[in-house]
């Protein structure tokens, strides 16, 4: 998370070497992190809510500033936004007229949109960095984030409906 204000900051400075080294530090640590709270079951609560945020954070704010850039076209940048507007508000929502939200783990389609989203952002600053051509990777990588933002954006709306149905259901079958 604290990363984010430096790798826009050398974004927009056209920095793209140093960018690339802050991103892949924010990338590995982050991947640490996840590996040691599994494998030595150091979590929290507060680790399950910051580490997400932490990810959607350092990506949002790379799409906002490739997308000041001009790299990123704006088409691409809004659905990546809005999707995670539309899974904060719905887990916000979900929590205060459900209670926790224990059961809604990342599903696949969610993984492979942020592993397809760092990609897309590590390619297009190496290409920028290094003087690359890969303008048909970066099409192939927008293509996939995109695909997979609208998949995933509704996969986690069906997910906090089922929830909340079965939420609902138990209530209602509890009530007297």
């Amino acid at each position: 998370m604290l990363l984010a204000f430096p790798v826009a900051w050398l974004l927009v400075r056209g920095e793209y070497v140093q960018t690339l080294i802050v991103f892949g530090v924010a990338a590995l640590t982050d991947g640490l992190d996840g590996f040691l709270a599994k494998r030595f079951n150091w979590t929290s609560e507060l680790g399950k809510a910051l580490d997400p945020l932490a990810d959607k954070i350092l990506l949002v704010t790379a799409f906002a500033a490739l997308t000041y850039m001009r790299v990123v076209p704006l088409w691409l940048v809004v659905p990546v936004v809005l999707r995670d507007v539309i899974i904060t508000v719905g887990a916000i929502a979900y929590v205060r007229w459900f209670g926790p939200l224990t059961e809604a783990k990342p599903t696949l389609i969610s993984k492979l949109n942020t592993l397809f989203q760092i990609g897309f952002i590590i390619s297009s600053v190496a290409s920028r960095a290094f003087t690359l051509d890969w303008h048909t990777v970066n099409i192939v990588l927008a293509t996939l984030v995109i695909v997979t933002t609208i998949c995933s954006g509704i996969d986690y709306i069906a997910t906090y409906v089922q929830l909340a149905l079965k939420v609902s259901r138990a209530r209602a079958g509890a009530a007297p």
